[in-house]
């Protein structure tokens, strides 16, 4: 009969080590021992160091050794090769970084457009427009406040104003504000509103608040070239910081430049449109 142990293998060939155990060319830090790789990375070929960061990959050169790493969303690992330890750029941080530059592009040259709004609004033309005393501070109580703050503005008819304070004591303080406004304007005031009457543009009045609504124009279109280089300059630090490439950067500027663009045609629109209101007699 044959032994229970005969297909048993020899005590030594279990406990015999491997002959020629390969050579360890990347030590991962002790707390990222547990992480295991799913993109199927393994290819390693001696070059310098360098760090190269596209929207799907990271490529991370180190000492004498390449390791190419394919990185999905939200995976991150720290990797320690003989030149030191590298931190890999994942494609969350990065797309983040972009969305908050894009986002800060946005919100600055809407407040630009806004901005150059308010400056024509307070430009008079023929017509009266609530909008026209914005500008108009009056000390109310040892503060400067915004008229509009203080009081209800309306338009009555097409070539005047109604100021009603919402307290009265304050009538004397708006009648001073208002004279010493720039709006050219006298204020009538009968103890309860103030009544404030348009005087009729010349044309030469008429082209000279042209002008100064140009030079606004050109001022809104100047703050929408710094807020673009300002982001250019963004961009250019990410692809020092090896977190964008080139290309990406060239992309990127050529959105940014079609964003400029746009707004810079909505200032034109406003201009030209506030330039027919003063024009028109």
């Amino acid at each position: 009969m044959a032994s229970p142990f005969s297909h048993t293998p020899p005590v030594r060939s279990i406990l015999q080590p491997k002959p020629n155990p390969p050579r360890t060319l990347l030590a991962l830090r002790d707390s990222y021992r547990g992480w295991s790789d799913s993109s199927g990375c393994g290819s390693c070929s001696a070059a310098v160091g360098s760090l190269r960061a596209a929207a799907s990959y990271v490529s991370i050169r180190s000492g004498a050794a390449k390791l190419c790493c394919q990185r999905r969303v939200g995976e991150r690992g720290l990797l320690q090769g003989r030149a030191g330890v590298v931190k890999c750029a994942t494609t969350e941080e990065i797309e983040a970084e972009k969305s908050t530059i894009e986002k800060d592009v946005k919100q600055r040259m809407e407040k630009t457009i806004e901005t150059l709004r308010s400056k024509f609004n307070s430009v008079r033309t023929g017509r009266a427009n609530p909008a026209m005393l914005d500008k108009v501070e009056v000390e109310y109580y040892g503060s400067p406040v915004s008229l509009k703050s203080i009081a209800q503005i309306s338009t009555p008819e097409a070539s005047s104003l109604l100021v009603q304070p919402y307290d009265k004591s304050s009538l004397k303080a708006i009648e001073k504000a208002i004279v010493s406004s720039d709006l050219g304007m006298t204020p009538n005031n009968d103890g309860e509103v103030i009544r404030l009457s348009l005087p009729q543009l010349t044309t030469e009045r008429r082209k000279e608040l042209s002008k100064v609504v140009a030079k606004q124009a050109e001022e809104g279109k100047v703050a929408l070239r710094n807020i673009r280089r300002d982001a250019l300059k963004a961009y250019e630090k990410l692809e020092k910081e090896k977190k964008l490439s080139e290309d990406n950067v060239k992309d990127l500027s050529s959105d940014l430049q079609k964003l400029t663009d746009g707004y810079m045609k909505k200032i034109d629109t406003i201009y030209k449109q506030k330039e027919k209101e003063l024009l028109t007699v």
